[in-house]
């Protein structure tokens, strides 16, 4: 099978809001439904888990089936205390109704990134069935700065090789399973992301282009932005 996990857990510190970032009006419907809309939309995706806060799981249902109609893709389960804690228990509820096997896999995606195309799910669908793991990218078009302390330059990387992620972030389930399983407690403590494990593990991911469109809600500039690129 073919599943969804929409990780829409965040709280939304950094807009200086009280209503999660998922949460708030964007040209006219939330956040949240914009971006669960591309997935259902999706034919080839059948399952899409929705993981939010525990005390918003009602809400979120109510909200989706208001705007998008009742569906049986759609489900809502409560996230975790962290990404990771997410995907595990995204992981967990497809193994408990699904069980594991070897065919299946995941589109991990970002609530608060409602401008995902169509043509992003896709392509991210027949990458992850052929190669097990991939991560949406867009090539860097700023210089690269990294400093190791924050306030000199360590060094200025080749830009022709760096990438800006984005999500989806897609796996083989049982392959994705396996590789989580197989970190430390360290290695655990290091994730910020689904690619990082394989990162981590030495395995490969492969690269599906992403769109400089695809943003990520942070901060209350990026609504702006978005309403300007729908109204567009």
């Amino acid at each position: 099978m073919i599943f969804a996990a929409i990780f829409a857990g965040g709280v939304g510190n950094r807009m200086g809001a009280q209503t999660p970032k998922q949460y708030m009006d964007l040209h006219g419907r939330p956040v949240i439904v914009h971006t669960v809309e591309k997935f259902v939309c999706a034919d080839r995706l059948e399952r899409i888990l929705v993981l939010c806060p525990g005390g918003w799981i009602d809400y979120t249902a109510e909200l989706l089936e208001k705007h998008l109609g009742r569906s049986d893709k759609i489900t809502v389960v409560e996230g975790g205390e962290t990404r990771n804690d997410t995907l595990l228990r995204a992981l967990a509820w497809i193994g408990e109704n699904y069980g594991i096997d070897g065919e299946s896999v995941i589109v991990t995606h970002d609530a608060v990134r409602p401008l995902v195309t169509r043509r992003i799910i896709d392509d991210n669908i027949r990458c992850a069935l052929e190669y097990g793991a991939c991560d949406t990218a867009v090539g860097a078009t700023d210089t690269i700065v990294q400093s190791d302390d924050g306030r000199t330059i360590t060094a200025i990387p080749d830009r022709a090789a760096m990438f800006q992620g984005q999500t989806p972030q897609s796996f083989n389930i049982k392959k994705l399973k396996e590789t989580v399983e197989s970190l430390t407690p360290e290695e655990a403590a290091t994730l910020t992301d689904a690619c990082k494990i394989y990162a981590i593990k030495g395995l490969p991911v492969h690269i599906v282009r992403g769109e400089a469109y695809n943003i990520k809600i942070t901060y209350p500039t990026d609504i702006k932005i978005a309403e300007a690129l729908l109204e567009s």
